[in-house]
Protein backbone atom coordinates (compact mmCIF):
# COMPACT_ATOMS: atom_id res chain seq x y z
CA UNK A 1 0.00 0.00 0.00
CA UNK A 2 1.34 3.42 -1.03
CA UNK A 3 -0.61 6.38 0.28
CA UNK A 4 -0.40 9.64 -1.64
CA UNK A 5 0.26 12.77 0.41
CA UNK A 6 -1.86 14.69 -2.08
CA UNK A 7 -4.81 12.35 -1.47
CA UNK A 8 -4.35 12.71 2.29
CA UNK A 9 -4.50 16.50 1.94
CA UNK A 10 -7.67 16.22 -0.15
CA UNK A 11 -9.17 13.90 2.48
CA UNK A 12 -8.50 16.40 5.27
CA UNK A 13 -10.04 19.21 3.20
CA UNK A 14 -13.23 17.19 2.60
CA UNK A 15 -13.42 16.17 6.27
CA UNK A 16 -13.12 19.80 7.39
CA UNK A 17 -15.57 21.17 4.76
CA UNK A 18 -17.92 18.16 5.13
CA UNK A 19 -18.50 18.25 1.39
CA UNK A 20 -16.69 17.76 -1.91
CA UNK A 21 -17.87 21.18 -3.08
CA UNK A 22 -16.51 22.95 -0.02
CA UNK A 23 -13.17 21.15 -0.34
CA UNK A 24 -12.76 22.12 -4.00
CA UNK A 25 -13.24 25.78 -3.11
CA UNK A 26 -10.36 25.70 -0.62
CA UNK A 27 -8.18 23.50 -2.83
CA UNK A 28 -9.01 25.31 -6.08
CA UNK A 29 -9.33 22.07 -8.08
CA UNK A 30 -12.19 20.25 -9.79
CA UNK A 31 -14.73 18.07 -7.95
CA UNK A 32 -13.84 15.04 -10.07
CA UNK A 33 -10.20 15.16 -8.91
CA UNK A 34 -11.21 15.25 -5.23
CA UNK A 35 -13.85 12.53 -5.71
CA UNK A 36 -11.29 10.28 -7.43
CA UNK A 37 -8.76 10.95 -4.64
CA UNK A 38 -11.20 9.91 -1.89
CA UNK A 39 -12.17 6.74 -3.79
CA UNK A 40 -8.52 5.87 -4.29
CA UNK A 41 -7.74 6.46 -0.61
CA UNK A 42 -10.65 4.28 0.54
CA UNK A 43 -9.53 1.51 -1.81
CA UNK A 44 -5.96 1.65 -0.53
CA UNK A 45 -7.07 1.65 3.12
CA UNK A 46 -9.81 -0.93 2.61
CA UNK A 47 -12.27 1.18 4.61
CA UNK A 48 -15.15 3.56 3.98
CA UNK A 49 -14.09 7.00 5.23
CA UNK A 50 -17.28 8.98 4.55
CA UNK A 51 -21.02 8.51 4.61
CA UNK A 52 -22.45 10.26 1.54
CA UNK A 53 -25.78 12.05 1.76
CA UNK A 54 -27.60 14.86 -0.04
CA UNK A 55 -26.13 17.61 2.13
CA UNK A 56 -22.49 16.46 1.95
CA UNK A 57 -20.01 14.04 3.52
CA UNK A 58 -19.84 12.83 7.12
CA UNK A 59 -16.87 10.92 8.54
CA UNK A 60 -17.41 7.29 9.50
CA UNK A 61 -15.75 5.77 12.57
CA UNK A 62 -12.86 4.66 10.34
CA UNK A 63 -12.77 8.15 8.84
CA UNK A 64 -12.40 9.76 12.28
CA UNK A 65 -9.58 7.35 13.11
CA UNK A 66 -7.75 8.05 9.86
CA UNK A 67 -8.20 11.82 10.21
CA UNK A 68 -6.14 11.79 13.39
CA UNK A 69 -3.35 9.85 11.65
CA UNK A 70 -3.61 12.03 8.54
CA UNK A 71 -2.86 15.17 10.59
CA UNK A 72 0.12 13.37 12.20
CA UNK A 73 1.44 12.30 8.79
CA UNK A 74 1.33 15.82 7.36
CA UNK A 75 2.83 17.26 10.55
CA UNK A 76 5.74 14.80 10.36
CA UNK A 77 6.32 15.72 6.71
CA UNK A 78 6.32 19.45 7.55
CA UNK A 79 8.80 18.90 10.39
CA UNK A 80 11.08 16.91 8.09
CA UNK A 81 10.93 19.63 5.43
CA UNK A 82 11.76 22.31 7.99
CA UNK A 83 14.68 20.28 9.39
CA UNK A 84 16.13 19.73 5.92
CA UNK A 85 15.63 23.33 4.89
CA UNK A 86 17.76 24.55 7.83
CA UNK A 87 21.23 24.84 6.32
CA UNK A 88 23.98 23.70 8.74
CA UNK A 89 26.39 26.32 7.41
CA UNK A 90 24.05 29.10 8.58
CA UNK A 91 23.58 27.81 12.14
CA UNK A 92 25.13 29.99 14.82
CA UNK A 93 25.80 29.47 18.52
CA UNK A 94 28.53 28.76 21.01
CA UNK A 95 29.95 25.45 22.15
CA UNK A 96 32.19 24.97 25.21
CA UNK A 97 34.12 21.71 24.96
CA UNK A 98 36.28 20.16 27.66
CA UNK A 99 39.01 17.72 26.75
CA UNK A 100 41.66 15.74 28.61
CA UNK A 101 45.28 15.88 27.33
CA UNK A 102 45.18 12.46 25.67
CA UNK A 103 41.98 13.30 23.79
CA UNK A 104 43.51 16.56 22.57
CA UNK A 105 46.11 14.69 20.56
CA UNK A 106 44.26 11.55 19.49
CA UNK A 107 40.59 12.37 19.10
CA UNK A 108 39.79 16.08 19.23
CA UNK A 109 41.53 17.43 16.08
CA UNK A 110 39.66 15.20 13.64
CA UNK A 111 36.35 15.61 15.46
CA UNK A 112 36.65 19.41 15.50
CA UNK A 113 37.57 19.38 11.82
CA UNK A 114 34.39 17.47 10.99
CA UNK A 115 32.24 19.73 13.17
CA UNK A 116 33.67 22.99 11.83
CA UNK A 117 33.24 21.91 8.23
CA UNK A 118 29.53 21.25 8.81
CA UNK A 119 28.83 24.11 11.26
CA UNK A 120 31.41 26.80 10.40
CA UNK A 121 29.55 29.63 12.17
CA UNK A 122 29.36 27.95 15.60
CA UNK A 123 31.94 29.47 17.95
CA UNK A 124 33.91 26.74 19.74
CA UNK A 125 35.85 27.22 22.96
CA UNK A 126 38.06 24.33 24.12
CA UNK A 127 39.34 23.80 27.66
CA UNK A 128 41.99 21.14 28.32
CA UNK A 129 42.35 19.82 31.86
CA UNK A 130 42.19 16.75 34.09
CA UNK A 131 39.14 14.53 33.99
CA UNK A 132 38.06 15.35 37.56
CA UNK A 133 38.21 19.10 36.93
CA UNK A 134 36.27 18.77 33.68
CA UNK A 135 33.58 16.90 35.62
CA UNK A 136 33.43 19.88 37.99
CA UNK A 137 33.03 22.30 35.05
CA UNK A 138 30.30 20.17 33.49
CA UNK A 139 28.31 20.00 36.73
CA UNK A 140 28.62 23.79 37.14
CA UNK A 141 27.38 24.38 33.59
CA UNK A 142 30.67 25.95 32.48
CA UNK A 143 31.12 23.28 29.82
CA UNK A 144 28.53 21.88 27.41
CA UNK A 145 30.30 18.62 26.71
CA UNK A 146 33.64 16.94 27.41
CA UNK A 147 35.80 14.30 25.73
CA UNK A 148 37.46 11.96 28.21
CA UNK A 149 37.93 8.39 29.35
CA UNK A 150 34.31 7.87 30.40
CA UNK A 151 35.04 4.54 32.09
CA UNK A 152 36.82 6.66 34.73
CA UNK A 153 33.95 9.11 35.29
CA UNK A 154 33.20 9.42 39.02
CA UNK A 155 30.16 11.70 39.24
CA UNK A 156 27.73 9.34 37.52
CA UNK A 157 24.72 10.81 39.31
CA UNK A 158 25.24 14.28 37.87
CA UNK A 159 26.66 13.37 34.47
CA UNK A 160 25.52 11.47 31.40
CA UNK A 161 28.28 9.61 29.57
CA UNK A 162 28.33 7.86 26.21
CA UNK A 163 31.08 5.55 25.00
CA UNK A 164 32.31 6.25 21.47
CA UNK A 165 35.34 3.95 21.30
CA UNK A 166 36.38 0.91 23.34
CA UNK A 167 40.17 0.66 23.27
CA UNK A 168 41.73 -2.69 24.25
CA UNK A 169 45.10 -2.73 26.00
CA UNK A 170 48.15 -4.01 24.11
CA UNK A 171 51.76 -4.73 24.98
CA UNK A 172 54.23 -2.53 23.10
CA UNK A 173 57.67 -4.06 22.51
CA UNK A 174 60.74 -3.53 20.28
CA UNK A 175 60.76 -5.21 16.87
CA UNK A 176 63.74 -7.35 17.92
CA UNK A 177 62.40 -8.48 21.33
CA UNK A 178 62.32 -12.23 21.99
CA UNK A 179 58.65 -12.10 23.06
CA UNK A 180 57.61 -10.88 19.62
CA UNK A 181 57.43 -14.53 18.49
CA UNK A 182 54.40 -15.03 20.74
CA UNK A 183 50.93 -14.13 19.51
CA UNK A 184 49.66 -13.29 22.99
CA UNK A 185 51.65 -12.60 26.14
CA UNK A 186 50.78 -12.97 29.83
CA UNK A 187 51.70 -10.11 32.12
CA UNK A 188 53.45 -12.72 34.27
CA UNK A 189 55.93 -13.15 31.42
CA UNK A 190 56.83 -9.46 31.51
CA UNK A 191 56.90 -8.99 35.30
CA UNK A 192 60.71 -8.85 35.23
CA UNK A 193 60.90 -6.63 32.15
CA UNK A 194 61.62 -2.91 32.44
CA UNK A 195 58.38 -1.00 31.88
CA UNK A 196 57.72 2.48 30.52
CA UNK A 197 54.65 4.07 32.14
CA UNK A 198 52.55 6.77 30.47
CA UNK A 199 51.16 9.08 33.15
CA UNK A 200 48.47 10.85 31.10
CA UNK A 201 44.69 10.77 31.58
CA UNK A 202 44.91 8.37 34.53
CA UNK A 203 46.43 5.64 32.35
CA UNK A 204 49.06 5.07 35.02
CA UNK A 205 46.38 4.49 37.67
CA UNK A 206 44.51 2.13 35.34
CA UNK A 207 47.69 0.21 34.55
CA UNK A 208 48.73 -0.11 38.20
CA UNK A 209 45.25 -1.39 39.06
CA UNK A 210 45.47 -4.45 36.84
CA UNK A 211 49.03 -5.18 38.02
CA UNK A 212 47.69 -5.18 41.60
CA UNK A 213 44.79 -7.41 40.54
CA UNK A 214 47.32 -9.92 39.16
CA UNK A 215 49.27 -9.82 42.43
CA UNK A 216 52.37 -8.54 40.67
CA UNK A 217 54.57 -5.49 41.00
CA UNK A 218 55.84 -3.99 37.75
CA UNK A 219 59.51 -3.18 37.29
CA UNK A 220 59.25 0.52 36.54
CA UNK A 221 62.02 1.97 34.36
CA UNK A 222 60.57 5.37 33.53
CA UNK A 223 57.39 7.45 33.81
CA UNK A 224 56.57 10.06 31.17
CA UNK A 225 53.72 12.24 29.93
CA UNK A 226 54.84 11.94 26.29
CA UNK A 227 53.39 9.24 24.04
CA UNK A 228 56.14 9.92 21.51
CA UNK A 229 58.73 9.35 24.24
CA UNK A 230 57.15 5.99 25.03
CA UNK A 231 57.31 5.01 21.35
CA UNK A 232 60.97 5.95 21.06
CA UNK A 233 61.95 4.32 24.35
CA UNK A 234 60.15 1.07 23.53
CA UNK A 235 61.44 0.99 19.94
CA UNK A 236 65.05 1.44 21.07
CA UNK A 237 64.80 -1.27 23.73
CA UNK A 238 64.59 0.84 26.91
CA UNK A 239 61.56 -1.11 28.08
CA UNK A 240 58.07 -2.41 27.29
CA UNK A 241 54.76 -0.63 27.80
CA UNK A 242 51.09 -1.56 28.20
CA UNK A 243 48.88 1.04 26.54
CA UNK A 244 45.51 1.39 24.77
CA UNK A 245 45.60 0.24 21.17
CA UNK A 246 44.26 3.65 20.14
CA UNK A 247 47.72 5.16 20.73
CA UNK A 248 49.74 2.62 18.80
CA UNK A 249 51.79 3.65 15.77
CA UNK A 250 54.41 1.24 14.33
CA UNK A 251 57.19 3.82 14.04
CA UNK A 252 58.87 6.26 16.40
CA UNK A 253 59.70 9.80 15.30
CA UNK A 254 63.23 8.62 14.47
CA UNK A 255 61.95 5.78 12.30
CA UNK A 256 62.54 2.95 14.76
CA UNK A 257 59.95 0.17 14.61
CA UNK A 258 57.90 -1.18 17.49
CA UNK A 259 55.28 -3.91 17.60
CA UNK A 260 52.23 -4.81 19.68
CA UNK A 261 50.93 -8.08 21.06
CA UNK A 262 47.70 -9.10 22.75
CA UNK A 263 47.68 -9.68 26.51
CA UNK A 264 46.37 -13.06 27.64
CA UNK A 265 44.69 -11.79 30.81
CA UNK A 266 41.26 -10.22 30.59
CA UNK A 267 41.74 -6.51 31.12
CA UNK A 268 39.05 -3.85 31.45
CA UNK A 269 38.55 -2.02 28.16
CA UNK A 270 39.24 1.66 28.11
CA UNK A 271 36.04 3.52 27.18
CA UNK A 272 36.61 6.83 25.42
CA UNK A 273 33.61 9.03 24.94
CA UNK A 274 31.65 12.17 25.75
CA UNK A 275 30.05 13.42 28.94
CA UNK A 276 27.53 16.15 29.65
CA UNK A 277 25.43 17.31 32.59
CA UNK A 278 22.49 15.05 33.39
CA UNK A 279 19.04 16.59 33.15
CA UNK A 280 20.17 19.86 31.62
CA UNK A 281 18.69 21.26 28.44
CA UNK A 282 21.08 20.49 25.60
CA UNK A 283 21.64 23.29 23.11
CA UNK A 284 21.34 22.69 19.38
CA UNK A 285 25.09 23.22 19.01
CA UNK A 286 25.73 20.52 21.64
CA UNK A 287 23.23 18.11 20.06
CA UNK A 288 24.97 18.55 16.71
CA UNK A 289 28.34 17.93 18.38
CA UNK A 290 27.05 14.64 19.80
CA UNK A 291 25.81 13.58 16.35
CA UNK A 292 29.14 14.44 14.70
CA UNK A 293 31.07 12.65 17.48
CA UNK A 294 29.01 9.48 16.97
CA UNK A 295 29.53 9.62 13.22
CA UNK A 296 33.26 10.21 13.70
CA UNK A 297 33.59 7.26 16.10
CA UNK A 298 31.79 4.95 13.63
CA UNK A 299 34.16 6.07 10.86
CA UNK A 300 37.14 5.55 13.22
CA UNK A 301 35.98 2.02 14.04
CA UNK A 302 35.85 0.96 10.38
Amino acid sequence: MSLSLKNIRYFIAVAEAESITGATQSLNISQSVVTEAIKSLEAELGAILFQRHARGMVLTHAGHQFLRHAHQILSAVRNAQQALSARPDTMVGKLNVGVTPLMTGYFLPYLLDRYRRVFPKVEIQVVEDRRDYLEHLLVNGELDVALMIVSNVENKQALEAETLIEAPWRLWLPANHSLRELGSISIKEIADEALIMLKVDELEENTRAFWRAAGLKPKMALRTESVEAVRSLVATGAGLSILPDLLYRPWSLDGDRLEVRNILEEMPRLEIGIAWRRGSGISEATQNFLVVAREHSRAHAR
